[in-house]
């Protein structure tokens, strides 16, 4: 196992890298996948796998190389067009792929992923085998939104997002995010003035800097959501190199290009990555003060006497949401009990459960080893698919 990598310096010390590109990056200005620089693309990864690192490769472009086979003018907006063009699209860009490492005998598997993939535990585990096993092999596993199947409520949003838990889900020593622009900057990179940042260390330090959400014409996402991206992986233990394209070399050489962000936390369980940034909750339970303190300062398990009210239908097994009385989210978890068991049980003490209901009710609501407190985010990540009532929706 390599050290944790802390400074940019450490990047070549990296043993496995998740890098993402952008739709804009990889299309020509008429939209059009611009087929030289994937392969300017491929022969920098493709050096890094010969030399021993395990990539992954997170990739937009789907929609973008499809639309104008179709005959497109501009990229769809409906989603029966979106879903036409990255059917299109993604046979032509992992053909493009398999050609460009094929050159230097180094086999690629596609691999597609919906936010459904993510959500359940079960799934996520199976995701992350089938990623362990092809690295082990010593394929280049190359990913992409399974924006062909996936519906506006099941999708991440972006392959930003995707990285970020991709990067989790692997493990990853560093995660590479490519754009169009060389890093962060202060203001407006067209702007007279503006300087790049070279190094954050702290979320909260870059907050106040001006930034856009739109993406390009071909592409989606924009530098907010890179934001997002590089907290998510940061507070997980995972720095993350922002820069553009044709500076992926430096950056993964160590030099001083694009925007570093330090990590913030040490490494995280992947278990309790998923708890909190990829599990779907199916419910939430309120507490009182009380357990608030216990659960964010002692580590305690969650009991039924620190709860205030239930809402959402779910069963034992099922993650919930844990929030104050305000509606802040505090913690998610694994409900030991169904929603319909709580309501009798709450504000009661061991005793009054004892007496009252049995022994078999005596157990955490929530156990401590099966929670992971949430922190206030500088980007305001939303994660996971909600209903109308707040509560995501079961499938």
């Amino acid at each position: 196992m390599t050290s944790p990598i802390v400074d940019r310096a450490q990047l070549p010390n990296a043993q496995r890298v998740v890098v993402k590109i952008g739709s804009s990056s990889l299309t020509r200005a008429d939209g059009r996948l611009n087929v030289p620089a994937l392969r300017k693309l491929v022969d920098v990864l493709a050096e890094e796998s010969l030399a021993g690192k395990q990539v992954v490769l997170v990739s937009s472009g789907a929609i973008a190389a499809g639309f104008m086979p179709l005959g497109y003018d501009v990229r769809p907006s409906d989603v029966a067009g979106s879903q036409a063009a990255a059917a299109v699209g993604q046979s032509a860009l992992m053909a493009q792929y398999t050609d460009a490492f094929g050159a230097y005998e180094i086999t690629v598997g596609q691999i597609l992923m919906t936010a459904a993939d993510t959500l359940r535990r079960d799934r996520y585990t199976h995701v992350a085998q089938a990623f362990e096993r092809m690295l082990e092999l010593g394929a280049v596993p190359i990913v992409n939104e399974n924006d062909a199947l996936a519906t506006s409520e099941l999708k991440f949003g972006d392959n930003d997002r995707l990285a970020a838990l991709v990067a989790q889900l692997v493990r990853a020593d560093a995660l590479v995010l490519l754009t169009d622009v060389n890093g962060l900057y202060d203001a407006p990179p067209k702007q007279p003035g503006a300087s790049r940042i070279s190094v954050v260390e702290h979320m909260e330090d870059v907050a106040g800097v001006q930034v856009t959400g739109r993406g390009s014409a071909f592409g989606t996402g924009g530098m907010v959501t890179k934001l997002q991206s590089a907290e998510m992986a940061t507070t997980t233990g995972i720095p993350v190199m922002l820069t553009s394209a044709p500076n992926v070399r430096a950056a993964l050489a160590g030099m001083d290009v694009g925007t570093w962000f330090v990590p913030t936390s040490g490494r995280s369980r992947r278990r309790k990555v998923w708890l909190e940034h990829a599990a779907q909750m199916y419910g939430r339970l309120v507490v009182d003060a009380g357990a608030e303190r216990a659960l964010r300062d002692r580590g305690a398990s969650l009991l039924a006497a620190g709860i205030r009210s239930v809402s959402g239908e779910f069963s034992a097994g099922d993650p919930v949401e844990i929030v104050t009385e305000s509606g802040a989210v505090i913690a998610h978890g694994i409900s030991n009990f169904d929603s319909a068991e709580l309501p009798q049980m709450l504000g009661r003490s061991t005793a009054e459960m004892r007496e009252t209901l049995g022994d078999e009710f005596l157990r955490s609501v929530v156990h401590r080893d099966e929670l992971t407190l949430v922190s206030p985010t500088v980007t305001d990540v939303v994660t996971g698919r909600v209903g109308e009532s707040g509560i995501p929706v079961r499938d």
